[in-house]
């Protein structure tokens, strides 16, 4: 993928992350300069965030807040055949572009996402990251953290992400899965165990899963996006 900076964009949503978005930008700059094309998807930031990004050259594109339609708006600003959605605490493996080059060019496929690493203090961030790869490739349904991928054509096929302020991964993984099934590849990404070492990771993990299962009985996601704050 690399010889061609048009295969795939990467699509950022943030929103206030001025602290550690130095870091973030190092991360994205190496993938600009392999060929990708970063669009960076800003939601209203009040911390310079935009700012910063732009002075090291990025696309910044101002949106609504709310990760679904900061997503929708990055991919529309975007050129490339392949798109990859990256959450501001995630990071890509090395190889990456390849990998998803590779994945996308099968034809059985036209959307996946990478096993996920969690980095953070709790000792059960490895079991809870464990759980989510083997959930994801049980039931096809993935998370954000997972850096989802997909074509464009499978993109707009499902009508991009859900206008919801949660679980619109797992409302997109639902009607990609109705195109094709993902593809789950097994290098990692890794992201950040924030939520789960302020929160508590015993806490966190009740919430997500009775969240989970709430929105599969069908609670509105805006109700649960109350609990989930």
């Amino acid at each position: 993928m690399t010889s061609d900076p048009n295969n795939w964009a990467i699509i950022v949503p943030i929103l206030n992350e001025a602290d550690t978005l130095p870091e973030l930008l190092d991360h994205l700059q190496r993938w600009r300069k392999q060929g990708a094309e970063v669009v960076i998807a800003d939601g209203g930031s009040d911390d310079a965030s935009a700012d910063m990004a732009r002075q090291q050259g990025f696309t910044v594109i101002q949106t609504p807040r709310g990760r679904a339609r900061q997503m929708n708006a990055g991919a529309r600003a975007s050129q490339a055949r392949h798109l990859l959605f990256l959450h501001a605490d995630t990071r890509l493996p090395a190889g990456a572009d390849q990998q998803v080059g590779s994945a996308l060019g099968n034809k059985t496929f036209a959307w996946g996402r990478f096993d996920v690493c969690i980095e953070g203090l709790s000792k059960l961030l490895p079991v809870i990251a464990w759980f989510m790869n083997r959930r994801s490739r049980l039931t096809g349904i993935a998370t954000g953290d997972q850096a989802l991928f997909m074509t464009r054509q499978a993109f707009e096929q499902v009508g991009g992400f859900p206008d919801q302020p949660l679980m619109e991964d797992v409302e997109i993984s639902r009607r990609l899965k109705q195109i094709a099934p993902p593809v789950c590849l097994w290098e990692k990404v890794t992201t950040s165990g924030r939520r789960w070492d302020t929160r508590g990771s015993w806490r966190t993990i009740w919430l997500m899963w009775q969240l989970r299962w709430a929105y599969w009985r069908g609670t509105p996601a805006e109700q649960l996006a109350e609990r989930y704050l």
